[in-house]
């Protein structure tokens, strides 16, 4: 009897496409100037992404271009946490708190990144020079590119559904 072996590689295609943004303004005033340079309309989701063994949320707004059947995910990449840092003080009395912020990352592999947008769209009716070039032209963004998705091997972080 033949034994047959499937790999789940062989399912996955990648019908999207991915921009990275440096840029150091708020989520909302980013979103607000890629809605007005690209004419999106990306609003907030009401819940953010919220990730509970990164004990991280990040900011993600969305917009579904139903002309060209296309999806529009802008999501910030840095979540930035205070903790309370663990100090021996040597008193049981001392009410000195220090506190840590420690910095998580929703694609660790692009820690330098500020801000991602995942454009889904299954047909390719996408041209990614065109919108690169319209983001760089925002003042305040420092540098955008396109991310080779085969690269990255936390992929799984970008099923925002």
């Amino acid at each position: 009897m033949a034994l047959h072996k499937l790999l789940v590689d062989d399912f996955y295609d990648a019908s999207f496409s991915l921009i990275a943004i440096h840029c150091r303004l708020e989520d909302y005033r980013l979103a607000y100037l890629l809605n007005k340079h690209l004419e999106l309309n990306l609003q907030r989701r009401e819940h953010d992404l919220d990730y509970n063994y990164f004990d991280a949320s990040f900011a993600i707004y969305e917009w579904e271009n139903e002309k060209i059947d296309s999806v529009w995910n802008f999501v910030s990449n840095v979540c930035k946490k205070e903790e309370a840092a663990l100090q021996s003080s040597g008193s049981l009395f001392n009410q000195n708190q220090a506190t840590v912020t420690r910095t998580i990352n929703l694609l660790p592999e692009l820690k330098k990144v500020d801000y991602l947008i995942k454009v889904t769209n299954e047909d390719r009716h996408f041209n990614e020079k065109l919108i690169l070039n319209k983001i760089q032209t925002i003042p305040q963004v420092i540098t955008t590119y396109s991310v080779d998705i085969d690269q990255l091997k936390s992929k799984e972080h970008l099923i925002f559904d």
